[in-house]
């Protein structure tokens, strides 16, 4: 099945679009040499008491400037891309408030571009430009009576005026219709609100008389928002994951790498002195293998933590029973296959449109080789 996503890189490939797939992060890792002198330049230019180590306070530039040198939108402005921004300094430290040597930067610096690389190839990011085209093409094209009437008929009511109506109607269209989202305030503010203001519109104000007036009129409006949206284009970041259990199932069918991965996700857990694990500390372990699964972080995806809440109340996986570490790997993984079983019975579709409020021209350019850098 194509997700939104797809559809929007293959129709903004154009030129108004750009997809971040990751290929140029694996460009960059993948030369040792620039990557080594990219590296020594930036630790140089963090390091700003020059006593050859990185304090948390040095960090947060290089933390903030990985997405906007990369091209992902600024730190809260997406959801997707907020999680990596927070995992980012959490790399570096390990939690910690100790500093960090030139060896362990260059080393999680690799290790994190490379799961960024990983992340934006699974799922890309589109950033797209909004400027009025697929607006005015969703306006003057076929499907437009349609779709309207069905939006019409959903939030038709007699006690609200027409203007009200065709606020909530903008907001129910995407940036597949060429709409940036309403609900950020500054796109009311800048974009719809300015074309409402130059309109000669006053019968907006009055109740809607029949769904032909309300088609009517909102073509007029959402011609009037297309010609803003040509004055001042709009920047959104669309991301668009779907959960069907299949990363899951990739896991599970590959007996090497599930060994792998619960090894790796038990060894940081605390053993009492007969090597018992509480299992207490099966969310944590679930969190930890959650990338190698194709999961997202527990917390970030509302409905994806009550699906897990189901499975873990069908396995007794809160209980505070002590048990040994196979034991506790075979539940992890019955917990995994639970997991999959709902996910592939009710797929989980998260999709996200962000205004970017930075042009992304303007990005810092710490984390960008130089061209001494990039010299054969």
């Amino acid at each position: 099945m194509e997700t939104d996503s797809g559809r929007l890189s293959r129709k903004k490939s154009g030129g108004n679009g750009q997809v971040l797939d990751g290929s140029n992060i694996m460009e960059l890792v993948g030369n040792d040499q620039v990557f080594t002198t990219f590296v020594d330049n930036k630790f140089h230019q963090l390091d700003t008491d020059r006593d050859g180590k990185l304090s948390v306070k040095e960090l947060q530039p290089a933390v903030a400037d990985i997405g906007a040198a990369l091209g992902l939108p600024p730190h809260g402005t997406n959801p997707d891309s907020d999680h990596i921004y927070s995992e980012v300094l959490n790399e570096f430290t390990h939690g910690k408030q100790e500093k960090v040597s030139k060896t362990e930067f260059k080393e999680v610096l690799s290790d994190i571009l490379l799961g960024m690389a990983a992340g934006l190839k699974r799922d890309p990011i589109v950033i797209l430009r909004i400027d009025g085209e697929d607006l005015l093409e969703f306006v003057n094209g076929s499907a437009y009576e349609a779709e309207m009437a069905s939006i019409f008929s959903h939030i038709e009511s007699p006690n609200r005026s027409l203007h009200d109506h065709i606020i909530e109607a903008l907001g129910k269209l995407t940036v597949e219709q060429g709409i940036p989202p309403t609900a950020d305030s500054w796109v009311l503010s800048n974009i719809v609100e300015p074309a409402l203001l130059s309109l000669d519109r006053s019968g907006l104000d009055k109740p809607v008389v029949s769904q032909e007036t309300f088609l009517e009129e909102f073509k007029v409006v959402a011609l009037a928002v297309a010609n803003r949206l040509k004055e001042q284009p709009v920047i959104v970041a669309h991301s668009e994951n779907i959960f069907d259990g299949s990363g899951v199932k990739r896991l599970l069918s590959n007996k090497f790498e599930l060994d792998k991965t619960l090894n790796s996700a038990l060894e940081t857990l605390p053993k009492d002195r007969n090597g018992k694990m509480s299992k207490e500390y099966l969310r944590v372990a679930l969190d930890a293998l959650a990338p190698s699964a194709g999961l997202p972080p527990l917390g970030a995806i509302e409905e994806m933590d009550k699906v897990i809440g189901v499975v873990f109340k069908l396995v007794n996986a809160d209980e505070a029973k002590m048990v040994k570490e196979e034991e506790f790997k075979k539940v992890l993984t019955e917990i995994l296959g639970s997991i999959m079983l709902q996910l592939e019975g009710s797929p989980i579709s998260v999709s996200s449109n962000s205004v970017v409020h930075e042009p992304l021209d303007s990005s810092s350019t710490l984390l960008q080789p130089s061209s001494s850098e990039t010299a054969p």
